[in-house]
């Protein structure tokens, strides 16, 4: 059994278990009606234990406000019902060099604190006969990262479904965000932010490679 210090410590190194969203067989038995009841009286709970006067005006409405928040909002993308359409169409035009779709708006949530992960994706692809729709690629991105996360995982899941889409292995991704559990608590260094990438298909080539990370003007070493 892992002691509770064992525990806090693989958080703080920011272990991420496997590629996919750990997730229990019975994940969706409960509506989301259901779920937000349930959350709701949990948040209430955090906060009187805290010693919060919940008969405040500003304070009663929280509990429901936090609960309708996690299930619609941040936490959205659990729920596979708001995975987005991602239609394809044929390459008609030919196009056959890189597609960039840069400074993506990343808002997710550290998975170990439950404190923002705030940053920018970078998203490319080569097609292999097919596109997709500009929009599709931040809703893809907005989708998987509206649910708690570490970074390498939301960076794989993005480059996974995007090679499913467009049935091609030639996807990247490079993300560079700000996590507040570094950000705003232990060692509370405002300035860092952690960049992590994808790359697949031909975008482990190194030209290819420094051809993407020229065009988001990213001057790292993978």
């Amino acid at each position: 059994m892992k002691l509770e210090k064992d525990i806090d410590a693989i958080g703080d190194n920011h272990v991420g278990s496997s590629s996919e969203t750990p997730m229990r067989s019975d994940a969706f038995e409960l509506t989301s009606n259901e779920k937000i009841e349930s959350i709701k009286s949990d948040i209430k709970h955090i906060m009187e234990t805290l010693g919060l006067d919940l008969t405040d005006d500003s304070l009663k409405g929280t509990p429901n406000r936090v609960a309708k928040m996690f299930v619609q909002e941040i936490f959205g993308g659990l729920d596979p019902k708001n995975k987005p359409s991602a239609s394809t169409f044929d390459n008609k035009y030919k196009y056959g060099e890189m597609l960039v779709e840069k400074n993506i708006t990343v808002y997710s949530t550290c998975e170990h604190h439950l404190l923002p992960i705030v940053g920018k994706a970078h998203v490319a692809y080569i097609s292999n006969g097919t596109v997709v729709g500009l929009s599709k690629m931040n809703r893809i991105v907005d989708y998987f990262a509206k649910r708690p996360q570490v970074q390498e995982r939301l960076t794989i899941q993005i480059v996974e479904e995007l090679q499913k889409v467009l049935n091609t292995d030639n996807v990247a991704c490079v993300i560079d965000a700000k996590h507040l559990c570094v950000n705003s608590r232990g060692i509370r260094d405002v300035d860092s932010s952690t960049v992590t990438s994808e790359f697949g298909g031909v975008f482990k080539n190194k030209d290819t490679k420094r051809e993407f990370l020229d065009y988001i003007k990213l001057d790292t070493t993978y």
